[in-house]
């Protein structure tokens, strides 16, 4: 197996988890997404509060897709 092919395996995993925790969680994936936002808005002095606040938003749409697909389905599911 080369290199890329375990890199490749390695982010099908994390893809996995991040997907199981979206649909678990959903609200603490939320809260996280939100708490990290406000920490760098902060340290940023809120200069990039647009910019952080677009980023935030798309971090959720994306975890919400990420739930969403079923990542990590325990029984053999359907695609």
């Amino acid at each position: 197996m080369s290199f890329m092919d375990t890199i490749k395996d390695k982010l099908g995993l994390a893809k996995d988890k991040a997907g199981d925790m979206a649909r678990q969680h959903p609200d603490k994936v939320d809260s996280g997404i939100d708490k990290a936002a406000q920490t760098a808005d902060s340290k940023t002095g809120g200069k990039y509060s647009d910019k952080i606040d677009t980023g935030s938003d798309k971090a959720k749409d994306a975890m919400g897709k990420l739930g969403d697909e079923g990542g990590g389905q325990d029984s053999g599911g359907t695609t």
